[in-house]
């Protein structure tokens, strides 16, 4: 049997070239998706085969428009190119080239060329450079170059074999950098590249030059750094105007290669689809108004189509809980598998559906080329509250899920505006809010309407929901001020041309952030869920023992309702278990809110997930299985009354608990998100923090004006 041997490949290109398409191609689903060292950024790396005796690991360096980063991941893929990423060495570089912009492309082809390192470029969308009216000529695009061009069509799977082949003789030498640069490196640098060759011989010409302007980032020895420092001032070299000048001189060349290989129609020529659907999709009114069906369209979507596979995974799990409760003895290893461990999966797993349609539909809408119109339109009004345009959908996504929502936010590449994204998405309204404020308003608010067809409580509902949406953009613009990243904010967006979507792409990358989600944040999640479990079924000394003996003693008695008992034991279990000594203990810090110690314990298990507060109440009040719904459970908490024989349930007290729902955090899923997605546990924390303070001051405000 031969032994196969591995290939390091990195795949290149500007944004919206058809990189990761090409990505997806190659490696179908053998992919694994996690960060790079130190920062967040999207690290997807793949399998593929090239021949009998040869893989290749493919890495999808995030997109890039030329060797000058800027921002957080143009930096991620600028070190690997430049040899200066620890873990990532590339054996050939794969460029990715756009053929209906190629002029543009081009800048970046020959700037990685000049790196003298083993290329193939892989030029994409000729289907649509044709209906442009562009022809490329490919083997005089070769010539030019220097390097292997191969024409490929990720979408139909057309020249992928070919690629694969000319990055395996690549590989053996077949093919050669090209001798001469396609700038005048002598005239930018001189001397200076001389002298840092001297201490670095294996560089080229163009590598020095990079060198010499950002040897600051890379990973040298102190007396080397020092070296190319003092190369730099005894050169008088100048960083902005070398690059300035090799722009200039690298389209001058550009011109003359895009003259021998590509013929362009005249540009007068008709417009295309494209610009004739961005007339009205961009339109100063038009296109706010098809903005709004669209994003209402999205929201709507992930709500209705996740409910079903939602109810099925926590009917399966009531299944196979009930299963269990009913096979295993009543132990205290059974009650921590039932009501720890499957308890947990099951709040991890719920979410998937919810994470796995937003971002096929977030897909979809970026195949196609609308996601980058959104963030145009968006730009203006987002820009004014210290965020940008790309910020949008992850907080409309926040009104689903804010898991999802706040992963989504990774398309924002200027950290800043990034991080006041996720700070502020959980304040929009998600569907796991729905079931507290449909048994709240069913409670308080009365059933009538304004008008005769306004109806009250679903202008209560509307107003929930767009109080969260306001804050939101209020808390971004303070916050503002105090996020001290000094980090220029560039919107800088190509406006793709619109294309039908890739299925193939979308199943991945469904796959994918389901999986990320499920590995990374559900560890956190399940810990939790376990430390909730053993809050919930211990308590200080030997109580916890003294109720059950008591309640044994009751259902020993002659005409004793065991049912009614049983449903009494659990409500008074939980009263003595810690999670119950919490809620007493929090009380006299929640009575100004209206609210009483049982409403702190649904306070304290709906952490979990925020719907848990109407089945904390459910067992708080005994109503048992056999009840029928939340009939009876708002019959219960309406009634319910504290010791001054006050109702617990007021307008005042209910108004004031939907307001702390509206803005407390109340979802550890989105705190392990959060610490996963910015690396550390301080802003989970400020997040935590500042959202609960915001909801007891609002709670108490609303309660003081109401009572």
């Amino acid at each position: 049997m031969v032994k196969k041997q591995t290939l390091h490949i990195a795949l290149v290109g500007n944004p919206n070239s058809g990189k990761t398409s090409l990505f997806n191609s190659l490696t179908g689903l053998n992919q694994k998706v996690g960060n790079f060292p130190g920062v967040t950024v999207d690290k997807k790396t793949g399998t593929t085969s090239l021949s009998e005796t040869l893989t290749a690991r493919v890495i999808d360096l995030p997109g890039t428009y030329s060797l000058y980063p800027r921002r957080m991941d143009e930096w991620v893929s600028y070190k690997v190119l430049l040899n200066q990423d620890k873990e990532m060495k590339a054996d050939v570089v794969v460029v990715v080239a756009d053929a209906s912009n190629l002029k543009r492309n081009l800048l970046f082809c020959t700037q990685i060329i000049d790196l003298k390192v083993p290329v193939v470029i892989a030029l994409t969308m000729m289907d649509i450079a044709k209906r442009k009216g562009i022809k490329i000529d490919t083997g005089a695009l070769e010539r030019e170059l220097g390097v292997p061009v191969i024409a490929v069509n990720p979408r139909k799977n057309k020249g992928i074999s070919l690629l694969k082949k000319a990055i395996d003789q690549t590989t053996q030498h077949l093919y050669r950098a090209p001798v001469r640069d396609f700038i005048d490196n002598r005239a930018l640098g001189g001397e200076a590249i001389d002298d840092v060759k001297k201490n670095i011989p294996h560089l080229s010409d163009y590598t020095a030059i990079h060198y010499l302007i950002n040897h600051e980032s890379f990973d040298l020895s102190g007396s080397l750094q020092d070296t190319i420092e003092s190369i730099e001032v005894t050169n008088n070299f100048n960083p902005t105007k070398t690059q300035a000048e090799e722009i200039l001189q690298r389209y001058s060349r550009i011109k003359f290669i895009m003259q021998q290989a590509v013929s362009e129609p005249d540009p007068r020529q008709k417009s295309l689809f494209t610009e004739k659907l961005d007339n009205i999709l961009l339109h100063r009114r038009w296109g706010y108004l098809i903005l709004l069906a669209v994003l209402f369209l999205l929201f709507q979507s992930v709500f209705w189509l996740a409910q079903f596979p939602m109810n099925w995974i926590e009917l399966g799990f009531a299944k196979l809980s009930q299963f269990l409760s009913y096979s295993l003895p009543d132990t205290r290893w059974s009650d921590l598998l039932i009501n720890g461990v499957i308890a947990g999966l099951s709040g991890i797993l719920v979410f998937v559906p919810q994470i796995m349609i937003l971002f096929g539909l977030i897909t979809l809408l970026e195949d196609t080329g609308y996601m980058a119109r959104i963030s145009f339109l968006s730009d203006r009004l987002m820009r004014s509250v210290g965020l940008n345009g790309k910020s949008v959908m992850p907080m409309i996504s926040g009104f689903a899920c804010a898991v999802p929502a706040i992963m989504s936010a990774r398309n924002i590449e200027n950290r800043k505006e990034r991080l006041l994204t996720i700070l502020i998405t959980p304040l929009m309204s998600c569907s796991a809010r729905l079931p507290v404020y449909t048994i709240l308003i069913g409670l308080v608010i009365p059933q009538t309407y304004l008008f005769g067809f306004l109806g009250v409580q679903g202008l209560v509902m509307m107003g929930l929901y767009l109080l969260g949406l306001i804050m939101a953009l209020i808390i971004s613009y303070v916050a503002k001020w105090f996020i001290k990243i000094k980090e220029k904010s560039f919107f800088i967006l190509e406006l793709p041309t619109y294309r039908s979507p890739r299925w193939k792409n979308v199943i991945t990358t469904m796959i994918g952030k389901a999986r990320i989600f499920v590995t990374d944040a559900g560890r956190i999640i399940m810990v939790i869920s376990l430390i909730l479990w053993a809050l919930c079924s211990f308590g200080p000394g030997n109580n916890m023992q003294k109720v059950k003996q008591h309640y044994e003693q009751l259902k020993a008695g002659p005409q004793a309702n065991v049912t009614q008992l049983n449903k009494e034991f659990q409500t008074a279990k939980l009263e003595t278990s810690y999670a119950g000594r919490l809620g007493k203990s929090i009380e006299p810090a929640i009575a100004p809110l209206g609210f009483d110690w049982k409403i702190g314990i649904a306070l304290i298990t709906s952490f979990a997930a925020r719907e848990v507060f109407v089945g904390t109440m459910a067992t708080l009040y005994s109503v048992g299985d056999n009840d029928k719904g939340g009939l009876l459970l708002k019959e219960k908490m309406k009634a319910a009354v504290n010791p001054e024989g006050n109702l617990v349930f007021n307008l005042a007290s209910g108004l004031s608990l939907m307001i702390f729902y509206v803005f407390a955090m109340q979802c550890m899923s989105t705190l392990a998100v959060v610490r996963r997605e910015t690396r550390t546990w301080k802003w989970p924390i400020i997040q935590l923090l500042y959202m609960t303070g915001l909801a007891y001051l609002m709670s108490l405000l609303v309660y003081q004006l109401f009572k």
